[in-house]
Formats: structure tokens, C-alpha cells, sequence
């Protein structure tokens, strides 16, 4: 009989010495995003069925700092990134323990690293900030996700909230000065990245993205959540976002969850010039 497996951690640090005997790993970003990686895993599971399929994609794995807590929650995880990631030995000696599958995606445009993958293969597949940042075209990615994905199984997608109380889109004075909305060409020019939030979605722009995707697809849940990353702001900034975060509409993070629920008319779109 195997041994149990170990409980999912509910404290940064306890998470970090998780990652510790692997070696070398992002730990200034896995301490950053450890609250939504634990928020967006509890989101899910606390509904989601698990007679229904355990089996999961996450696209933009980087460290394995989100796979790992789904494996270790019980989902058996394939996790999808670009090859300088999963080149370092601490990654792949992760990855070995736990027994998460890795496949090396060059480019998400092209999709080549997902052509291998089985149809109906997952019953989850994991966009977690990463819609934000895809600059390119994203129907190719989104035929290759529907076949990818078994019939009744779900996308979760989490993505900043356009509308939050510290979005851009209240940064008046930077309207009223001609500067536009969306990323800065501060942050174009000096952010080493690809598309650093090049693109950022309301709710309800994100329900009508799938509906345009396909018929197939059909959005089971779109919420807000409420800060989860560690506090950045002045003390008096944070009791504001705290009391502005009652209204649902304000929270900066977003939690869809996409079902598949038939396999019938693929992706329908068809990008012109």
C-alpha cells in the first residue's frame, strides 16, 4: 500500500520548504503568487466533481509552482512551458517526485509542443495569467486546447480584472493627459517580457471571448477575487482596497471556469486580415 499523500500547504513557508530539497527555484515569485496559486486551486476544487476527470493541463507552468499544489491535491498534472524552464535539473527533479509529466512548448502560436497530446486528453486545462499576455492570434492555441479537452471538462482562466478599484481604468488624470488606457510604453520599453498584461479583460468581455470561440464552450462561472497577492500599498490604501472590495464588481482578480459541454462545433472562428 502507497503512502498518503502529503497535504496540500496552507503557509508561504511551508510551501517554500516544500521546494527546497530540489533545489534552486523562483522563490521571490513563488512567495509573491503563493496566495492566488492556493486560491484558484481551492476556487476550483471546492465544486468541481472529481468523478468527473482528474487529469490536468497547465499551460505556463514556469517552476511548477502551481502544478505541484494540484498534483498534490490529487490531480494528476502535465504541465506545458517553454524549454529554458524546464531545462534546470531542480525542475525536472520536481517534477519526477511528484509525478508531474512535463512537455516543452516553444511557442504557444504555433502549438507544437501540444500537437503530441492525446485528444480528450485532460479533463482540466489551466490558463492562469496567461490570456493577459498572449499577443498574438489565439484561435490556433484554442482549436488545439478543444481537442485537447474532454467533453464536460472545464477551462479556468484567472486574469487581472480590468475594472478593479486600482485598475487602469480609473487612472483619469492619465486619460485626461492624452496617455491613453491599457499597458504604458513605460512598461512596453522597460519590462523584459512577452506582452507584460498586454491585453487586460473585464468579466463580461471574457464570457462574450468564449461565446465568439465556440457554441461548444460554455462559462459555468465568472467571479471576482479578492487581493491575494502580499501587501505592496501604504497601510491607509490597504483599508480602501479592503472596503472597495465589497463590491464584487471592484475585487482585481477574475475566476471563470469554461465547461466544454459538447464536442460538436470546434472552434468557429476564422482570422482575417
Amino acid at each position: 500500500m502507497s503512502a498518503p499523500q502529503p497535504p496540500v500547504p496552507t503557509s508561504v513557508d511551508e510551501y517554500l520548504a516544500w521546494f527546497a530539497p530540489y533545489g534552486n527555484t523562483d522563490e521571490p515569485y513563488a512567495r509573491h503568487h503563493f496566495g492566488r496559486f492556493l486560491a484558484t486551486y481551492r476556487e476550483f476544487d471546492g465544486s468541481w466533481d472529481r468523478t468527473r476527470g482528474m487529469r490536468v493541463l497547465d499551460l505556463g507552468a514556469h517552476w511548477l509552482h502551481q502544478a505541484a499544489i494540484w498534483q498534490r491535491g490529487g490531480y494528476q498534472v502535465t504541465a506545458v512551458d517553454l524549454p529554458v524552464t524546464f531545462g534546470f535539473e531542480s525542475v525536472q527533479r520536481l517534477a519526477e517526485s511528484e509525478g508531474i509529466a512535463l512537455v516543452v512548448n516553444t511557442d504557444l502560436e504555433s502549438c507544437e509542443g501540444l500537437a503530441g497530446l492525446p485528444d480528450d486528453g485532460f479533463d482540466i486545462v489551466l490558463m492562469a495569467e496567461i490570456i493577459e499576455h498572449l499577443t498574438f492570434n489565439p484561435v490556433p492555441l484554442w482549436r488545439q486546447i478543444h481537442r485537447l479537452l474532454a467533453p464536460r471538462g472545464r477551462i479556468v482562466v484567472t486574469t487581472p480584472n480590468y475594472y478593479a478599484w486600482n485598475g487602469r481604468a480609473w487612472d483619469l488624470g492619465r486619460f485626461l493627459r492624452g496617455f491613453g488606457g491599457g499597458i504604458t510604453v513605460d512598461e512596453i520599453v522597460n519590462t523584459r517580457t512577452y506582452g507584460h498584461h498586454w491585453r487586460e479583460f473585464s468579466r463580461r468581455e471574457l464570457i462574450r471571448y468564449f461565446c465568439l470561440l465556440s457554441p461548444d464552450f460554455n462559462t459555468v462561472k465568472a467571479t471576482t477575487m479578492r487581493d491575494y497577492y502580499p501587501p505592496h500599498h501604504s497601510r491607509s490604501r490597504r483599508a480602501l482596497g479592503r472596503l472597495l472590495e465589497r463590491v464584487a464588481g471592484l475585487r482585481p482578480n477574475l475566476h471563470l471556469e469554461v465547461e466544454l459541454s459538447e464536442k460538436r462545433r470546434g472552434i468557429v472562428i476564422e482570422p482575417g486580415w
